[in-house]
């Protein structure tokens, strides 16, 4: 166990056996939700792949089965969280050889997102005033993670606008303040010592990761603060993996020569998070993880989206400071919290 996990670490914000109103909501959401990914999974399958319409079936057959019996407390389970349902969407996918549903989208939009990269960087740089271009900065975070083909509302958007870009998410997430508003704590922060290493959770492909995440982490390496960049070990949904998240990297280093010296003096490290989902459960990072965080004293915690920052992680407090970025793009969840769609979390815990 990583040195910024407390003793008392729990991951998952909410226990769907002990809250009945939760269980009803998002039972009904994932029974909704499994019938799309499963279209997705015949949609990404090869032209001449005879058994995908079947094998969808099955998927979804199995899904509905499992939540069947948690519905009707045939498990014995004393828990059960968002975090091990939607676990449990990617095990059943990969089960029926449905591998990375979302890879083909992944790929336009990282190639997209690319190309706009330098430009995107450059518009940062022209900002003068720190508190500003901080400021641009984390709304970049939040704008990036709008990108998220596992909210519906946000799929539906994407479907229908395919010009649909940053500057479009920017004028989508809520005007300050924000539902939570710790940023003008996290501006004081920021401009003052810096810190020795970052460890950033990051979320979905495309205009995230590259738009979003990778300004705000050469903004931490022009600071002299090592950046660790933890990506999924497997797929899930459009997060972008590890596998992918070095490849990005390596295309944009060639754009920005911050980031080709972080790289090159190891100031710039891509790990594997060990996780099979969109959530994070950090009692089970892997043994390189570990060590980085211990070996390069890592005082500050990124979390960036609703699996890693809302689902889970949302109430769990750590041995270091703490940031917390997300927008929320489920109306139950923002109701539930007291805001509404595309609501933003910013959560500065010291």
């Amino acid at each position: 166990m990583s040195s910024i996990i407390t003793s008392n670490y729990v991951p998952d914000s909410i226990n769907l056996v002990e809250d009945v109103e939760a269980a009803e909501y998002w039972f009904q959401c994932f029974q909704d939700l499994s019938q799309k990914f499963s279209q997705q999974a015949v949609a990404s399958s090869r032209d001449d792949d005879t058994s995908a319409v079947s094998r969808s079936q099955n998927f979804l057959r199995e899904f509905k089965q499992r939540l069947d019996e948690f519905k009707q407390n045939k498990s014995p389970l004393s828990s059960l969280s968002i975090r091990e349902l939607l676990e449990l969407n990617e095990t059943l996918l990969r089960l029926h050889g449905f591998n990375d549903p979302w890879m083909k989208q992944k790929e336009l939009e990282n190639n997209s997102a690319v190309e706009s990269f330098r430009s995107r960087i450059d518009d940062i740089d022209m900002i003068e005033d720190n508190k500003l271009r901080w400021t641009e900065l984390v709304r970049g975070v939040l704008a990036g993670n709008i990108f998220d083909w596992g909210a519906q509302i946000v799929a539906e958007i994407l479907q229908n606008d395919a010009k649909f870009g940053l500057t479009d998410a920017l004028n989508k997430i809520q005007k300050r303040p924000w539902l939570f508003d710790d940023l003008d704590m996290w501006l004081n922060r920021i401009l003052n010592s810096s810190h020795k290493c970052a460890l950033i959770f990051v979320d979905n492909s495309g205009v995230d990761i590259v738009l979003g995440i990778l300004p705000f982490a050469r903004e931490l390496l022009k600071r002299n603060t090592k950046v660790i960049l933890a990506a999924n070990s497997e797929p899930s949904l459009n997060d972008v993996t590890f596998t992918e998240l070095k490849g990005i990297v390596e295309e944009c280093k060639l754009k920005c020569d911050i980031l080709r010296n972080a790289l090159e003096n190891s100031k710039l490290l891509v790990v594997s998070n060990g996780q099979k989902g969109p959530c994070l459960d950090m009692r089970n990072l892997p043994k390189e993880l570990q060590h980085a965080i211990i070996a390069n004293g890592t005082d500050l915690l990124v979390l960036e989206g609703m699996g890693r920052a809302l689902h889970t992680n949302l109430y769990a407090k750590f041995n270091c400071e703490t940031l917390k970025l997300a927008v929320i793009k489920n109306k139950w969840l923002a109701n539930r919290l007291g805001g509404e769609t595309f609501s933003v979390v910013c959560k500065y815990e010291k």
